[in-house]
């Protein structure tokens, strides 16, 4: 055999190893990169610190979808109203099409229900009440006035081993005036009360959050449980809303945890950028909402691989003599 046929047949064999090689790694698609090692918080619904979906091997923060798994969240209100407080009606869909009205309570309710307007403003937490047909409904004013709003429905179906979290916008008629998103702080005030937070949130990481409850400059060590806890944690990223809910480290009544002043999070953001935190807790028999902005920080890079001083230069092989595509 000649020269000449020798190579063309050479490379026809090294074109149909590397056409194999790709067609198996298109077909398995990239391996999903493990969980980082981290505090297993107490959110609503499961052990993870927001609801995610699933699309392929990408996790969807929660909030953002009406449907996932076969369920969705259905408005039956068509608007909110920015006067009197009116009732906002809604159903959960189950994966047969009918409305779910077996749900598994989570911190003492069935369901959790946020509403605020897209530019973060006019926070409520709620929980309506369910009804016939499976209908929930909870008397609702758009807080911050006209504009578009998310609802952010947190629950767990019954058999399901961990919660969902829908969202779904309503809009509020009227002349929308939007509200720059309030600066980074590290205080909060609300009703006399000054509330401190310490630690920084890193995409990617169980993030140690501590807030600090003073009132009229002494620190409050009274904190009144709230639907099993002293505090509630909902995290919005800027932009397109992603949910984040978690819970602190124990629970009145453990022996362990003091009623005050801090409160202690894990907490774990998808993505660098601007975050909107709001700490529901409980004293005097008030249920009040302090709210902050944060600035998450790029995510921590991996510490490099380093050889032995001894070992020299990691020689790197050839191009041309590569295996399977290098």
């Amino acid at each position: 055999m000649n020269t000449p046929l020798k190579l063309s047949l050479f490379g026809l064999g090294l074109a149909a190893v590397f056409a194999a090689s790709y067609g198996a790694g298109h077909l398995a698609g990239p391996a999903p990169a493990a969980a980082p090692a981290g505090h297993q918080s107490t959110a609503h619904g499961g052990g993870h610190a927001a609801p995610t979906a699933q699309t392929g091997s990408v996790e969807v923060p929660g909030g953002l979808q009406v449907a996932q798994d076969g369920y969705r969240l259905q408005p039956l209100s068509t608007q909110l109203s920015t006067d009197q407080p009116q009732p906002l009606r809604f159903r959960i869909l189950g994966p047969d099409g009918n409305p779910v009205t077996a749900y598994t309570p989570t911190h003492d309710k069935d369901l959790h229900l946020i509403v605020v307007r897209r530019d973060l403003a006019g926070f409520q937490h709620v929980h309506p009440t369910l009804g016939a047909g499976g209908v929930w409904e909870v008397p609702v004013r758009a807080g911050a006035g006209a504009g578009q709003y998310r609802l952010f429905a947190d629950f767990q179906p019954t058999g399901r081993d961990q919660g969902l979290t829908l969202g779904v916008d309503l809009p509020a008629p009227g002349t929308y005036q939007p509200a720059p998103l309030p600066d980074a702080a590290r205080t909060a005030s609300v009703d006399g009360y000054t509330v401190t937070l310490d630690g920084d949130l890193t995409p990617g990481t169980s993030s140690k959050l501590t807030l600090t409850v003073a009132k009229d400059g002494k620190p409050v060590t009274d904190l009144q449980p709230y639907l099993a806890a002293y505090g509630h944690l909902v995290a919005l990223r800027d932009g397109d809303l992603a949910y984040l809910h978690v819970h602190p480290d124990g629970e009145p009544g453990d022996g362990r945890t003091p009623a005050g002043p801090q409160i202690v999070f894990h907490a774990e953001v998808p993505s660098a950028g601007a975050y909107r935190l709001f700490l529901d807790f409980q004293h005097n028999g008030v249920v009040r909402t302090a709210a902050f902005t944060a600035v998450a920080g790029p995510a921590a890079p991996a510490a490099p691989a380093t050889a032995p001083a001894s070992a020299g230069p990691v020689p790197v092989p050839s191009p041309s003599h590569a295996h399977g595509g290098h």
